[in-house]
């Protein structure tokens, strides 16, 4: 990967060379400008869960969404940076540090859409059905009605279980006649639980001590 020689990255403001956090700051506001000005798609920056992001992290965002010269040099690439968080409903207020970056959007009059996400209608569930698996909307009414009725059209119920369908084997690619088939009888009678969370624990559970010890492991990481 190409990019600026190390001099280039280190500013010679002496705040900044000697607090580690803005020095970090500085440098990731460095990397997305040079990124974002050699490839034609926006440099695209996901993040998920912010109700649980610490100060530090909020920081950096604002720092790459409003920084001056950043922002601008961005602007003059046709807004190459897209930032896309998600986060709780009702999981940030006033107190939060995420708060500060709308603040600062308003402050500083940049435009930015706030979504909600909400449950799947029968009809739509069926439509990402169709789509995902590359069928009519008829073929697949069937199924997409069967994984509605299971899910409450909850996106990360449907998502997880789309997945579980497909790893047992319910849910297939048949090579001859180059198209997905399920079993119906099957995917209608398997007991499932009403929670989505009791269904991600529960395929957790099912993985082998290895795995749920790397998990467990893996949760811990983190600024806390």
């Amino acid at each position: 990967m190409l990019g600026p020689s190390k001099s280039e990255l280190i500013s010679h403001d002496q705040e900044v060379c000697a607090n580690p956090q803005k020095r970090l700051q500085y440098l990731l506001c460095q990397f997305v400008d040079v990124i974002s000005s050699s490839f034609d798609a926006p440099v695209t920056l996901f993040l998920d869960d912010l109700q649980w992001a610490d100060i530090a992290s909020i920081d950096s965002v604002n720092q790459l969404l409003f920084t001056p010269d950043l922002s601008s040099s961005l602007s003059k690439r046709s807004n190459r940076f897209f930032f896309f968080g998600c986060c709780r409903e009702g999981g940030i207020n006033e107190q939060h540090p995420l708060w500060s970056v709308f603040c600062h959007a308003n402050l500083l009059h940049v435009k930015y859409s706030n979504l909600q996400l909400r449950c799947f209608e029968e009809d739509t569930l069926n439509v990402m059905v169709s789509e995902t698996l590359r069928l009519s909307p008829r073929l697949t009414w069937a199924l997409s009605s069967i994984v509605y009725r299971k899910t409450k059209g909850n996106p990360l119920f449907v998502s997880r279980l789309m997945l579980s369908l497909s790893k047992n084997g319910l849910l297939r690619p048949n090579l001859k006649r180059r198209r997905w088939e399920w079993d119906e009888e099957q995917i209608q009678s398997q007991k499932l639980p009403d929670d989505v969370a009791m269904f991600i624990t529960n395929s957790i559970e099912a993985q082998t001590e290895d795995v749920k010890s790397s998990i467990s492991v893996l949760s811990c990481f983190g600024a806390s």
